[in-house]
């Protein structure tokens, strides 16, 4: 089997530039809202464990995170609507990858804490979040070796 070594090189030229959604670059919509989502997550966190606060208000700060969070969601879904056929498989791979792996921790936390007592401060929701991110980078690293 021959390979045209200039297709090659086109190939790893393009594929160098794509940001994760295969554009040029990542939308500054999607930039800007997970930036935000991880600011608010972080200053609600820091405020209802630092600060000693009434039920309704640490219910306010709770949900603070909330909107910027569905915001970054609308973004990703409109840079995966905005990207070319390949970019959406590849996202699509990466998700499908993700869901289950999420699925199995939430499944055995849930298993282990009926069993065992799990100390909240160490296996609570809010400390397993990032492993949810952790899939999803797996899983778009497989399928952009495959694809790529």
């Amino acid at each position: 089997m021959a390979f045209d070594l200039e297709k090659i090189n086109k190939l790893v030229e393009v594929s160098g530039r794509m940001g994760p959604l295969g554009t040029r670059r990542v939308s500054r919509g999607l930039a800007v809202s997970g930036g935000a989502s991880l600011i608010l997550f972080f200053a609600a966190h820091l405020a209802l464990d630092q600060l000693t606060l009434s039920q309704p208000l640490r219910l306010g700060i709770a949900l603070m995170p909330v909107p910027a969070l569905a915001w970054f969601v609308f973004e990703f879904v409109a840079s995966v609507r905005r990207a070319d056929e390949l970019e959406r498989q590849i996202q699509l791979e990466a998700l499908a990858v993700a869901f289950p792996l999420t699925m199995v921790l939430v499944m055995t936390l849930g298993h282990l804490q009926v069993a065992l007592p799990l100390a909240p401060e160490d296996w609570s929701y809010r400390h397993t979040w990032p492993l949810m991110y952790v899939f999803y980078l797996v899983g778009l690293t497989r399928a952009r070796k495959r694809y790529l």
